[in-house]
């Protein structure tokens, strides 16, 4: 069972079947979001979806940044990411025409950010994560 289904913007309908939520900036003690800091959280949530799915493909979403603050400090400028990091993996039909369409379908672990912690959903769903190259990024495998 699916936690929810997203049509993409190329009209191929995903099913979510895990989804792992993290505030963005949770634990940080000292210090102030920057490209930095955000380039490290960027890496590191990529690494734990790749460790934690290694049987799979991962794709990051290119986060937004936002500059609300234009004085810098030691190491730059204030850069904010969205406030909800999120690890999910999706499957569908078989990217492959030639597969069986029973036996077989595809799957991808993907990292995002969004602004809210709610499931993405429909065609709802934030446009970066609407917009995944299904059929280039998500890998076949038999059931």
């Amino acid at each position: 069972m699916s936690l929810s289904r997203i049509t993409l913007s190329s009209g191929c309908s995903i099913e979510l079947t895990e989804l792992r939520m993290s505030s963005t900036y949770g634990g940080m003690l000292e210090g102030y979001p920057c490209k930095p800091i955000n380039d490290m959280k960027v890496r590191g949530l990529q690494q734990r979806a790749e460790r934690a799915f290694p049987s799979m493909p991962v794709h990051l979403v290119p986060p937004s940044r936002e500059y609300p603050d234009q004085t810098a400090g030691a190491f730059g400028p204030v850069e904010v990411l969205p406030s909800v990091a999120c690890i999910g993996t999706f499957r569908s039909t078989a990217v492959a025409p030639e597969l069986d369409p029973v036996l077989h379908r595809s799957a991808l672990a993907v990292v995002w950010f969004q602004s809210v912690s709610t499931v993405p959903s429909g065609e709802d769903a934030d446009l970066a994560l609407r917009g995944i190259h299904w059929e280039e990024l998500a890998q076949d495998h038999e059931l």
